[in-house]
């Protein structure tokens, strides 16, 4: 499988992210110039992990977010549905779990926190996926989303969008090991809700106290929420 459809088939979106898995994190720092970096210290911080916490990262990949969140003494558990993405980064010393976003095997408010960057705009039903992270999280506890989103002055959408479309395929030839995935995740970002438009998903799947922040003008966003206590 070289790329997933729109439609979000699981099996055909795990296959996808299985063919990229080798050189993932590698591909992401190049086609964002550096600023997935800057973007998981502004999750990381939005999160704000504590010593003792239960701390769940959905849609993990190789756990290079993970092993950030543990950092503070948090317990972490990378959870992901690409055994290939889990399997690149087992040497990483964090918790592995293979496990589908809209089935969690986690009991009831297991956790202290969750959070998923860059995965939930994969998720076959997005309203499900943001359920089923409720399920597992204490009452009082965070959801931290960090995605894709709008560019937030037209000038530059305009060149963003250009980019995604034009730039971002010939880039990933160049670095990816599955560069055609990377046409998938141009068109997804495309239809991807806009800022607003996602918090009031959040808030219409049970989580409250919605805020957000821009990253880099918009191209990206980091949503947080807490769950009614």
């Amino acid at each position: 499988m070289s790329r997933a459809g729109l439609d979000k088939n699981p099996r055909e979106v795990a296959a996808m992210f299985d063919g990229v898995a080798r050189r993932y994190d590698l591909t992401n720092t190049v086609l964002s110039f550096g600023q997935d970096r800057r973007w998981r210290d502004v999750t990381r911080r939005a999160l704000a992990p504590k010593p003792g916490e239960r701390v769940l990262d959905l849609a993990a990949g190789s756990g290079v977010s993970t092993v950030e969140f543990a950092r503070s003494g948090a317990w972490c558990v990378a959870a992901d549905f690409s055994l290939g993405m889990l399997s690149v980064g087992r040497h990483r010393g964090v918790p592995m779990v293979a496990a589908d976003a809209l089935r969690l095997p986690f009991a009831d408010a297991a956790f202290d926190a969750a959070t998923i960057s860059f995965g939930l705009r994969n998720l076959v039903d997005t309203a499900a996926g943001l359920r089923e992270m409720l399920r597992v999280v204490r009452p009082g506890g965070r959801l931290v989303v960090c995605e894709f989103s709008t560019p937030t002055w037209q000038p530059f959408q305009t060149i963003y969008l250009n980019y995604l479309m034009r730039a971002l395929p010939p880039i990933a030839r160049a670095v990816s090991s599955n560069p055609d995935a990377y046409v998938y995740l141009a068109e997804s970002i495309r239809e991807w809700p806009d800022q607003r438009e996602l918090a009031e998903l959040i808030a219409e799947s049970g989580w409250a106290d919605v805020q957000w922040r821009n990253l880099t003008s918009g191209v990206a966003a980091v949503h947080r929420a807490v769950k009614p206590s």
